[in-house]
């Protein structure tokens, strides 16, 4: 079984940070590796020093090939990778890779070199999350119609979100774009 680094940018790195997939989708490969379903991935993160972001394994793919004409489009299609272990906030270094282009075979020494770096899957925990807007509305119904408006509009960058432990609602703090936020105008955020 083949290991390999699959390279994602800046801008896929911040979409797979603030949202949860189960699954990355890669289109435009130019075909010249072939990963087989299953093989282990690193997800990596495009930079001066490529950071390890996630692991994963690869998933099923298809050609672009047109089943009603066997000799058009020998060409390689989109690539899934499943992930097994994210750790987008918090990546590691991975400047041994010798990364030649988006998809890149990895030396299987290397894979679990690095793979051992990130640890296994941390205990989950039950969080409470909230985001409370103020909203004029003429009835409860277009209120709700409107915070979803605030939320599609606004999204994760300039909405704040409210996370507490299950239990200790007083240990809530504010998060902007994933990252911890002080919301108190009064304190100075140095």
């Amino acid at each position: 079984m083949s290991a390999w680094a699959v390279v994602i940018t800046d801008e896929r790195y911040e979409a797979e940070r603030l949202f949860h997939h189960e699954t990355l989708e890669l289109t435009g490969l130019d075909g010249r590796h072939r990963p087989a379903t299953g093989d282990p991935v690193l997800v990596v993160r495009d930079g001066d020093v490529p950071l390890l972001v996630a692991v994963g394994r690869i998933g099923p793919y298809e050609l672009d090939r047109d089943p009603d004409d066997p000799l058009a489009g020998n060409g390689f299609g989109g690539l899934v990778v499943t992930y097994a272990r994210r750790i987008f906030d918090s990546p590691v270094e991975a400047d041994q890779l010798d990364l030649d282009g988006p998809l890149t075979p990895v030396d299987p020494a290397t894979y679990r070199a690095l793979a051992d770096r990130i640890g296994p899957t941390p205990d989950r925990s039950t969080w409470l999350v909230s985001l409370d807007l103020p909203i004029e509305a003429a009835s409860p119904a277009e209120a709700v119609q409107i915070f979803w408006s605030y939320v599609r509009e606004l999204g994760p960058r300039e909405l704040p979100t409210f996370v507490s432990p299950a239990g200790n609602e007083l240990a809530m703090q504010a998060f902007v774009l994933g990252v911890e936020a002080n919301q108190d105008p009064e304190e100075d955020d140095d």
